[in-house]
């Protein structure tokens, strides 16, 4: 069989043994970068069809196993093919959401074994996203690696690549500075707030709008454990609709007031032309809290927050600008924390090859190591009827030894033979490197 070995190039590793013993690995899909959110929206997987779309994928004749990431801003199937035929992914992902192939084809990527290992790392880190360094993803794919596996579309290689991402992702966050600074407005307020409050849990925050920024950064203060959470809004229903989304209580905007002296954190981005908040609320509030402190935020333009409200003592009071600048700041911070991620993940990445190369030889060891016990057996048995038959043990052991010998290495040493008459150097070689020879 090594006869036969095709050497890659950019490798010291015999090609065939690993493509002939495992599948390929394909990571597949569209994202922010590739495709607008209307194609992106209609090839999203919600959350109660998942699982037959998992176990549809899988169905397919080449598919061994599969996962399925989707977002707002990606949809990517990472599968194990049995042979590379990566269109048989893209008309699946077309039919099951009934879209026309070519309609999403020029939007697609997709990355092969190695550099499908390097962008899941890549994602998993944060490195891909629309906001560079951002941590949601981190539980998305989790999330996504257990939809997988309760759906029982997880084999041995996809299990062990999504805990070895998980592991990568949590290495770059504790070895590099990549999560640290804040790059969204949502999360530049959150993070502002965190240097005022140590512990979130014993907090009151009042979102006053129902936005998108009021929803992410309602996101943010749920994953920092936040300890009750008001949210205000013109649309009483929609402030209670989004609250309870984290646990919280909506109200409207006008009954603001009753409610403001229980805040200890403030973020307002509303689209209303008059503020929110004046001078007398706050100052009012000021005196129930008995001077405790107030951290505000105010993105709205026009502001929501009286800007004379920064002259009171205890407040803490930020515009949507002064984000801006913390933001732009700490960019430059993450691309600097983002090319020290880049290198762990070179280092990870053939880790993890090394490792799935190694499969290749899983089952060659354990079908030499039989054949061999095989041997052993056959030979003991006849060493065990000789003693029974009276034989001098001496000679017994002699046979013993002198026969195991021969049938083990009788095999190679025919493959030696055959090699060195057909001029064969590369599997001399290899002969040399497999037995620890050393060659005269």
């Amino acid at each position: 069989m090594l006869a036969c070995i095709q050497r890659d190039h950019t490798s010291e590793f015999p090609v065939c043994i690993y493509k002939c013993a495992f599948m390929s690995l394909i990571a597949l899909g569209i994202n922010h970068r590739t495709a607008p959110v209307e194609l992106r929206e209609r090839v999203a997987f919600t959350g109660e069809h998942i699982a037959d779309a998992l176990r549809d994928l899988v169905a397919l004749p080449s598919v061994s196993e599969a996962a399925i990431l989707s977002t707002c801003n990606r949809t990517e199937l990472y599968c194990g093919l049995q042979d590379e035929r990566v269109e048989i992914l893209t008309d699946w992902l077309a039919r099951f959401h009934r879209l026309d192939p070519a309609t999403i084809h020029p939007h697609l990527y997709s990355f092969p074994d190695n550099d499908a290992v390097r962008h899941l790392l890549r994602v998993a880190g944060g490195l891909d996203s629309m906001i560079l360094g951002e941590p949601q993803i981190l539980g998305q794919m989790k999330e996504a690696y257990q939809a997988a596996d309760d759906a029982g579309t997880l084999d041995a290689v996809l299990s062990r690549l999504f805990q070895h991402t998980f592991s990568v992702a949590k290495q770059i966050r504790t070895d590099t500075a990549i999560g640290e600074s804040p790059v969204s407005v949502a999360f530049a307020a959150v993070s502002l707030a965190r240097q005022i409050f140590s512990g979130f849990n014993e907090h009151t925050a009042l979102l006053i709008g129902a936005g998108e920024t009021i929803e992410l950064t309602a996101r943010h203060l749920s994953d920092q454990k936040l300890g009750r959470l008001i949210v205000a809004n013109r649309t009483q229903e929609r402030a209670h609709c989004l609250a309870t989304t984290f646990n919280g209580y909506g109200i409207s905007l006008d009954e603001i007031p009753a409610h403001l002296a229980e805040a200890d954190i403030i973020i307002s981005a509303t689209a209303s032309s008059e503020p929110i908040l004046n001078k007398a609320m706050v100052k009012k509030a000021l005196k129930h809290r008995k001077h405790r402190p107030v951290f505000m935020v105010d993105i709205a333009v026009p502001r929501d927050i009286d800007p004379a409200i920064a002259e009171l003592e205890d407040i803490y009071l930020y515009t949507v600008d002064d984000l801006q600048e913390v933001i732009q700041e700490n960019l430059k911070s993450r691309q600097q924390a983002a090319l020290q991620a880049e290198e762990i993940i070179d280092v990870q990445v053939e880790r993890f090859m090394a490792w799935l190369r190694a499969q290749g030889a899983v089952s060659t060891i354990r079908d030499y190591r039989q054949q061999a016990e095989r041997q052993r057996d056959a030979v003991l048995e006849k060493a065990r009827n000789m003693l029974a038959n009276g034989k001098d043990p001496q000679q017994v052991l002699e046979f013993l030894a002198h026969t195991l010998t021969n049938k083990l290495i009788h095999q190679p040493s025919v493959q030696i033979r055959q090699a060195a008459e057909c001029g064969n150097t590369e599997l001399l070689q290899a002969a040399l490197e497999l037995f620890k020879l050393q060659k005269d």
